[in-house]
């Protein structure tokens, strides 16, 4: 027999679209249910709907959140910080692996191919990762092409699923890329 799930009052929408986002990340697009983020949260499917006109506004909110959450927090924090550009650049990539936002991304990613308003969310954010890069590699002292080529080659690198050799630990295999990229 099932367990009856006791409505919760404090749930805001911010926790349906944070959920979302971690079981999306985890399982792929086919994770994002209603029933699986209800249960995750200790919901009735029927308080959804109470911030969500339907699963398809939900889906749009996901990906607006996408960027609103995870990205512009983060340029925004690092910007206003002291740090030095490149050591910005550490602080960014050292947050991505943190949260494993690379595995969140690639999963959107996946998403965007089914999905318009999803692509213009990642169009979104390799934007602002993207200049945001720039920025930093250019007040490094590098010129505006060629921290653009860099700033590519970090973002694809930030997303790649290529396995490092065994024998070569990944701490050292990020570290010199950023070194090779980020160092003049």
């Amino acid at each position: 027999m099932e367990e009856a799930v006791v409505p919760r009052a404090d749930l805001a929408p911010r926790d349906w679209l944070e959920i979302g986002l971690q079981l999306l990340k985890d399982g792929g697009l086919r994770a994002l249910k209603l029933r699986g983020l209800a249960l995750t949260l200790g919901a009735s499917t029927g308080s959804f709907y109470h911030h969500f006109k339907d699963f398809d506004g939900y889906h749009a909110a996901l990906a607006g959140y996408f960027i609103e959450a995870q990205i512009d927090p983060l340029v925004e924090s690092l910007q206003a910080s002291d740090l030095a550009p490149v050591e910005r650049i550490r602080a960014f990539a050292d947050h991505v692996r943190d949260f494993d936002l690379s595995q969140l991304a690639l999963a959107m990613r996946a998403w965007a191919k089914s999905d318009p308003r999803v692509a213009a969310a990642i169009r979104e954010h390799d934007d602002k990762v993207m200049a945001f890069l720039v920025e930093q590699l250019t007040a490094h002292g590098f010129d505006p092409v060629e921290a653009g080529i860099r700033a590519f080659a970090l973002l694809a690198i930030g997303l790649s699923e290529v396995h490092s050799a065994d024998g070569l630990d990944r701490s050292v295999l990020r570290n010199g890329l950023l070194t090779l990229l980020c160092e003049r």
